[in-house]
C-alpha cells in the first residue's frame, strides 16, 4: 500500500497516452514526409505479409483503372522512387490492405488524430465531462456570494 498515493493530476512517466496530443510543425518538410508516408505504405504492406499483385489487383478494381500494377504499388512504396501516391489511390490501398493507421501518418503533422469509430464518442465524452466542470466551478463561485434579495414580503 503507497503511503502517499500520487496526486490526480500527477501523470506517470512510464505510460503512454493512447490520444498523443500533437501540434502542428512549423515547416513542411516534403521530403521527410514524403519518406514517411512511403515508409509507413510499404511498413504495412510487409506487417501483413501481403501479395503485392493482389494488393494492386484489388485497388485496380477498386479505382476501376486496370493499368494499376504491381510496378506502379512499388514506386508509391519505395523511397527511392518519386513517383508519390494520390489522394484517391491512398484511399484505395488503405481500405485493400485494411490500414486506417495510415491516415494518421498522413494528417500527424498538421497537429491531427485520427479517431476510429466509438473512440470519437470517447472523444465527445471527454470534452462535454470538461465543459461540466467548467460550469460546476462557475456555479460554484456564484454560489460562494451570499444572495439579498431586496423584495420584501407583505
Amino acid at each position: 500500500m503507497l503511503r502517499n498515493p500520487p496526486h490526480a493530476g500527477q501523470g506517470d512517466l512510464f505510460t503512454k497516452a493512447v490520444f498523443e496530443s500533437r501540434e502542428r510543425t512549423a515547416v513542411l518538410d516534403i521530403d521527410r514526409f514524403r519518406l514517411r508516408i512511403k515508409s509507413a505504405m510499404s511498413a504495412a504492406i510487409t506487417d501483413r505479409n501481403l501479395d503485392r499483385h493482389a494488393i494492386a489487383s484489388e485497388m485496380a478494381r477498386t479505382l476501376n483503372a486496370p493499368a494499376l500494377s504491381k510496378a506502379m504499388l512499388d514506386a508509391y512504396t519505395s523511397p527511392a522512387k518519386d513517383q508519390d501516391i494520390t489522394l484517391v489511390r491512398f484511399k484505395a490501398l488503405v481500405r485493400a490492405i485494411d490500414a486506417p493507421e495510415l491516415w494518421d501518418v498522413a494528417v500527424s503533422e498538421d497537429g491531427l488524430l485520427v479517431l476510429r469509430g466509438d473512440e470519437a464518442r470517447l472523444a465527445e465524452i471527454a470534452r462535454l465531462q470538461q465543459e461540466q466542470r467548467a460550469i460546476g466551478n462557475r456555479l460554484k463561485k456564484l454560489r460562494s456570494t451570499p444572495v439579498h434579495i431586496a423584495r420584501q414580503e407583505p
